[in-house]
């Protein structure tokens, strides 16, 4: 399988793309707030978007080079690309959607069956729940027997019921492809769940791409940080006792952390390292907050509880035990090895 190569600079309102990247035979997702330009470099690869400076190429193949005057058009590019609505054609059924540009006919029905959608050949779309209607989208995109594979915020019209559903069949069918994809999405999560890297790209430009335990575990700022769901936490940092950094944050209060530092910083602390009691705080922590409960809402087994400026994520036994509601009083916990020092930005 060849590696699709994109080197792209090109004006978006107020601010420019500049954004070099590489992807092998795995999924690549881009990540970041709406408007960050994630969507103008699928387009630019699917040829829909011809930027002011850029150079596509999937192994030996120029798809795109400006400076040498290569525009290869949309048809002639082996792309597969899923939009974000889908864009079924609502008076085409199931298999009349992924027939359309098919390169052989003939292997639609066998496609229909491989993503479980055989039994709905004659549908309409407008009679499809959400995630056949992906699967439809995906099976027209694959018959076109691409190279390479485009989804476009695959799962943002899906309800939350559905989407983790869809999500673990997505994430299958991509390993099963084995084949260059790049997929954007602001849902960290589901980059996380999906693919093989994850690129943050925020105005243009990519603070940070490594997969996705490593986002976690050293993002490289704070926007990297609060964007892959930490709490972040703002103050000065000085050197402080037994080694560790206290930093006194401007919402008042004092944090103490194992990473050195000094000056403006933010603390990052994700929620699964924040413990909650009713009463004695936890002994093996040194930072303790007690506050009101916020808001308690579940997520399958886990349950996520906002206590004053910190999220914490527990198991939901964990929650049953300590009876939480909102207004109660408690205690929120974390080590100095689970805050994690950041240059303020």
């Amino acid at each position: 399988m060849e590696t699709l190569r994109l080197d792209l600079d090109h004006p978006l309102r107020s601010f420019r793309l500049e954004l070099a990247l590489e992807v092998g035979r795995e999924t690549v997702a881009l990540v970041g707030p709406s408007g960050a330009g994630k969507s103008s470099v699928l387009r630019v690869v699917a040829g829909l978007l011809r930027p002011e400076r850029g150079v596509v190429t999937l192994g030996a193949e120029t798809w795109l080079d400006r400076e040498r005057g290569i525009d290869v058009p949309p048809e002639r590019r082996r792309v597969g690309l899923v939009f974000q609505e889908y864009a079924l054609f609502p008076h085409l059924d199931v298999r009349g959607n992924v027939a359309f540009g098919a390169r052989d006919r003939d292997a639609v029905p066998q496609l229909l069956e491989r993503l479980r959608i055989g039994d709905l050949a004659r549908a309409l779309p407008t009679d499809l729940s959400g995630g056949e209607r992906q699967r439809v989208a995906l099976a027209r995109a694959l018959a076109r027997a691409p190279d390479v594979l485009l989804l476009d915020e695959p799962l943002s019209a899906l309800d939350a019921h559905t989407r983790q559903a869809v999500r673990a069949e997505l994430h299958e069918l991509l390993l099963q492809l084995a084949m260059p994809t790049l997929l954007v999405t602001h849902d960290f999560e589901d980059a996380a769940t999906l693919a093989d890297r994850v690129g943050v790209l925020v105005d243009g430009h990519i603070l940070q791409l490594g997969d996705p335990q490593e986002l976690v575990a050293s993002p490289s700022d704070p926007f990297v940080a609060s964007f892959t769901g930490a709490n972040l936490l703002h103050g000065v940092a000085r050197p402080g006792r037994d080694g560790l950094t206290e930093v006194a944050l401007d919402a008042g209060g004092t944090v103490w952390t194992s990473d050195p530092g000094s000056g403006r910083v933010a603390v990052a602390v994700y929620p699964w390292e924040v413990s909650l009691s009713r009463g004695t705080p936890d002994d093996s922590a040194v930072n303790h907050l007690r506050a009101p409960v916020l808001s308690v809402v579940s997520l399958g087994n886990r349950v996520r509880v906002r206590v004053g400026p910190l999220t914490a994520e527990v198991t939901e036994s964990s929650a049953k035990r300590l009876a939480l509601a909102e207004g109660d009083l408690v205690v929120a916990s974390f080590k100095a090895t689970g805050a994690r020092l950041l240059p303020f930005t």
